[in-house]
């Protein structure tokens, strides 16, 4: 497969606090890598790097063979590439959910007013809330919302996905709607880097896991190995902590 993401010797610090040193890592095209580890190792942050929303210290971040540069020209075309997630939806609440669909597609790419609206509408169909199309984000439950945030990236037709713990901010009972969107759209062959602490999820959807603990990547492997046989007493350690059966 060819590669679509490469991470090569980055380092992230925050005036003398270390977040990652010197950590590479690469993302085949159609490839679901999920990023593991415990709070505040530094796994948003790399997402965050990836979509040159966070700048890096050291090394660099190539994006289909282009370097991610903050300072460049080039940088929203190359980040038009990148669809983004976050915990927090930041959904416009004076738009209909509609209307936050097709915003950046119109603004930003400039797209055909009706097609962009009829795919927006088999966008909601397909993740079942084309009913929501015109309630404004404060009328939707957070596993809905969170949702649209997922269909509001794939309208922009991005190369690949980030979503940073996307779930963590939902009631129990909202995570599998969310979960289930994302496993779907893994089962398409859609190219994602995913921070997750949802471990059965992670192995369901995964072809990749990363662990990252201590400023560096403890361990990386094929996702049935990673769970049924980690090579490191760090990463036992912290499986040890989750039911993932």
């Amino acid at each position: 497969m060819e590669t679509i993401l490469e991470i090569k010797n980055i380092s992230k610090r925050y005036d003398d606090i270390t977040v990652f040193e010197k950590i590479s890592l690469t993302v085949k095209r159609g490839e679901v890598v999920v990023i593991v580890g415990p709070s505040g190792c530094g796994k948003s942050t790399l997402l965050r790097c990836i979509n040159s929303l966070e700048d890096i210290q050291e090394g660099e971040i190539l994006l289909d063979g282009v370097v991610i540069n903050p300072t460049s020209k080039d940088l929203s075309q190359v980040r038009e590439k990148i669809g983004m997630v976050f915990q927090s939806y930041d959904l416009f609440p004076h738009l209909t959910i509609l209307q936050n669909l097709m915003l950046a597609p119109l603004k930003v790419k400039k797209a055909d007013k009706k097609e962009t609206k009829k795919e927006a509408l088999e966008l909601l169909d397909r993740v079942g809330l084309l009913s929501k199309k015109d309630s404004y984000p404060r009328q939707l439950s957070g596993g809905q919302k969170q949702r649209v945030a997922i269909v509001r990236a794939l309208m922009m037709h991005p190369e690949i996905l980030l979503f940073d713990e996307i779930t963590a901010a939902l009631d129990p009972e909202m995570v599998k709607e969310v979960l289930d969107v994302v496993l779907s759209l893994a089962r398409e062959g859609r190219t994602m880097v995913i921070v997750t602490h949802e471990m059965q999820f992670a192995r369901a959807a995964a072809d990749r896991m990363v662990f990252i603990d201590g400023a560096t990547i403890v361990e990386e492997g094929d996702a049935k190995e990673f769970f049924d046989d980690p090579k490191t007493d760090r990463l036992r350690k912290f499986l040890r902590s989750f039911s993932y059966d």
